[in-house]
């Protein structure tokens, strides 16, 4: 692997052109390495499997010591690949409170924040035509409701 940053290297099985990798990826790489997997719901509401986290998304902790529990994302941290949410902290040995860290992969998204347009764009772009379908028939229920 080059000195440089390259989008065209695929993969390797060492684990230190991996670390190599994700460390020295652009900012705007390192964000689509914090995606997270949508609810049932949602996936068949927007027809994706997954989304990038940002902040105001409302997360469930799948694995971990604070499994089951729902919170609000408070931070990211793309140069750490991190997550921070809100109320789930931990005290030091000290007596202060901490914020806990954690990674993209044992979150799952419960509702989004779709304050900016592009991201409620982005989340309803590329739907496939089966996708248009259930999200059409979403709407339908939507309309027959009101």
């Amino acid at each position: 692997m080059k000195q440089q940053f390259s989008t065209s290297w695929k993969s390797s099985v060492q684990r230190r052109k991996q670390h190599k990798y994700i460390h020295e990826a652009p900012l705007h790489v390192k964000h689509k390495f914090l995606s997270t997997n949508l609810s049932k719901d949602l996936r068949k509401k927007y027809g994706k499997r997954n989304l990038p986290l940002r902040t105001g998304d409302e997360v469930l902790v799948m694995r971990g010591s604070f499994k089951k529990k729902k919170a609000k994302v408070s931070s990211v941290d793309l140069k750490n690949l991190k997550i921070y949410l809100e109320g789930i902290q931990r005290s030091k040995k000290d007596g202060t409170k901490v914020n806990v860290p954690f990674r993209a992969n044992i979150l799952q998204i419960q509702s989004l924040n779709l304050d900016d347009k592009e991201r409620s764009i982005a989340a309803s772009r590329k739907a496939t035509p089966k996708t248009q379908k259930i999200q059409n028939q979403v709407k339908a229920e939507k309309s027959e409701a009101k």
